[in-house]
């Protein structure tokens, strides 16, 4: 019995509802010879079935304090790696040997999730899936269609870079001590390629993060610097929509102009 206590500064909140446990571990589907890294492993919860079933794991953990306990629990389990981190400034291409990709996996801190987000999807070509616990409101961001309540920066970014499922809730219970929202669990496979040409990538990045910043002005004042008049017009986009009311494609049809423009 651990007497850890979770950390506030941490963001922990501990999974110990062995139904839910055992349902992520049947989303996950670890199996051996997986390169599977988990992310804030904490006391183990998820970290002791995934490494009996694959039988090798990485993990990335922050506070010092857990891995004692941790490396109690993986005792006889498996082959436990753990590299005690910042998972924000890991570099998660360095565990891809050449030639394989990374399945990456956690209860990820809800104070640092978007993010660690963004973190991942710079290392998108040696991940070949991720599966996260997080905030039912962000993966509700993650999964959004243009026009819903909840569509913004992270869903356009977000689908840019992966296949997005949204697999089950999880409820406040679940967890210890329970955090004041609920949970979900979501599955994110990155594109092999991408789903669309937005022409330079970075300019495509800061244009829609600008657009949702200003999320309240029409394109043609929000997109100030990215978009004229004439590209507007010839990405065949009424400048007086909104940027949530923009799919996928349109803003890479605004980046395309705005990357077009730059190279003059």
């Amino acid at each position: 019995m651990t007497t850890h206590i979770p950390r506030k500064r941490f963001g922990q909140h501990f999974l110990h509802d062995r139904g839910v446990i055992a349902r992520i571990v049947q989303a996950i589907d670890p199996r051996p010879g997986q390169r599977i890294v988990e992310i804030g492993p904490g006391l183990g919860a998820l970290t002791v079935p995934v490494l009996e079933r694959c039988q090798r794991l990485e993990v990335v953990e922050l506070d010092r304090d857990v891995i004692p306990h941790l490396t109690a629990a993986c005792q006889g389990k498996g082959e436990l790696i753990i590299h005690q981190a910042d998972a924000l400034q890991f570099r998660f291409a360095d565990l891809a040997p050449p030639g394989e990709r990374l399945r990456i996996i956690g209860n990820l801190p809800y104070n640092i999730s978007t993010p660690l987000l963004f973190h991942l999807f710079a290392q998108g070509p040696v991940v070949q899936d991720m599966t996260f616990m997080l905030q039912l409101e962000v993966c509700e961001r993650l999964a959004a269609a243009p026009n819903s309540e909840h569509y913004g920066r992270l869903s356009v970014m977000a689908q840019y870079h992966a296949k997005v499922e949204y697999l089950f809730h999880v409820g406040r219970g679940a967890f210890n001590p329970p955090p004041k929202v609920e949970s979900g669990i979501v599955r994110l496979t990155p594109h092999l390629e991408p789903p669309v040409e937005v022409g330079h990538p970075d300019i495509f990045s800061r244009m829609v993060a600008q657009a949702f910043n200003m999320r309240r002005k029409t394109l043609r004042n929000g997109l100030k610097g990215f978009v004229d008049e004439a590209g507007f017009a010839s990405a065949g986009i009424d400048p007086q929509r909104r940027p949530e009311t923009l799919s996928l494609t349109e803003f890479a049809a605004l980046s395309r102009v705005a990357s077009a423009a730059v190279q003059g």
